[in-house]
């Protein structure tokens, strides 16, 4: 039978009076396992939602980050909504994502049926290859990318003067600064998504291709028909954050570009509208203003990416 000491359970403080109740008394049993668990809620306090509520109070303030605060209501969001640099950005930026993010993806998914298939050797080492370019420092990459499109003695230039065509100032104009921005984007994020579509393709049954290849099924038809609805979710979750990504686009115009976005502002995106506010023109109440805004922008492209991703047929949907 045992000792009846050895089998008994440890006893556990009582609970004080004050605590008794439902919530209280499991909170206060429990009180040694929240307390190890604590430093995590309590730095996301202070480094997570505090900044957060903070910011909210301060697009609401017009302060120079030094002075004392003064109350500005709304103004700070209706000049905002009226200034024509804010929607320039906002331009920009979208122009750059839908240039980077579309073909990135396109690239990423082929890269990654690639690697999948049977009949690529060596495939450890291109997927190591292929990821090195996101863990690269961005600085480094836009100084490279910088030399590449640089007006006067960059690499593409170089290449067109060897051709007999002329040079391009490729920094100095609109369509140019966002061609190399995404240029950038493209090449640092291809291998990455890569990687992810991968692991969906190796999630997929095997049997279903195998039952299409019976029933007469091409390759393109089983792409569509099979791949496609099967990775809808992780393309899904792709698309939302090359979307905030996207939208969040500051290092590579900065560096290429500077402040202002270039000579033709074309490579004014919102986080560089935001920084420059804030940061150089010392509009702290705007620049938080401006924060809630692209907030918002994020938010209705990342809905509108789930509703147009999930309107297509379902996941696992057959060949006919």
């Amino acid at each position: 039978m045992g000792n009846p000491m050895l089998n008994a359970e440890p006893a556990r403080a009582p609970v004080p009076p004050r605590l008794k109740g439902s919530l209280a008394s499991r909170l206060w049993r429990h009180r040694k396992e929240y307390l190890a668990i604590s430093p995590f809620y309590i730095l996301f306090a202070i480094f997570g939602l505090f900044p957060i509520a903070f910011s909210m109070y301060l697009s609401f303030q017009k302060w120079d980050g030094i002075g004392r605060m003064s109350y500005n209501g709304v103004n700070n969001y209706r000049f905002m909504l009226t200034d024509p640099e804010f929607w320039r950005a906002v331009g920009n930026t979208l122009l750059i994502w839908i240039y980077s993010t579309v073909p990135m993806l396109f690239l990423a998914l082929a890269v990654a049926f690639l690697l999948n298939s049977s009949f690529v050797r060596f495939r450890t080492f291109y997927r190591i290859g292929y990821f090195m370019p996101n863990v690269t420092s961005l600085v480094a990459v836009a100084i490279v990318f910088g030399t590449i499109f640089s007006n006067n003695y960059g690499l593409l230039n170089y290449v067109l003067n060897l051709m007999g065509l002329n040079s391009i100032e490729w920094l100095n104009k609109t369509w140019g600064i966002q061609l190399a921005v995404s240029v950038m984007v493209i090449w640092r994020w291809a291998g990455y998504n890569a990687i992810i579509y991968l692991a969906g393709l190796q999630s997929i049954p095997s049997v279903l291709y195998e039952a299409a290849k019976i029933d007469g099924a091409s390759t393109v038809q089983s792409f569509f028909r099979i791949t496609i609805p099967n990775l809808r979710p992780i393309i899904l979750f792709t698309l939302i954050t090359s979307t905030i990504g996207g939208m969040q686009i500051f290092t590579e115009p900065q560096v290429l570009a500077g402040n202002d976005g270039g000579v033709s502002g074309g490579g004014l995106t919102i986080v560089l509208y935001l920084y420059r506010e804030a940061f150089i023109h010392n509009y702290f109440g705007y620049g938080a203003a401006v924060g809630w805004g692209m907030f918002v922008l994020i938010a209705l492209f990342s809905i509108m990416n789930g509703l147009f991703v999930q309107g297509g047929p379902t996941r696992g949907q057959g060949v006919k």
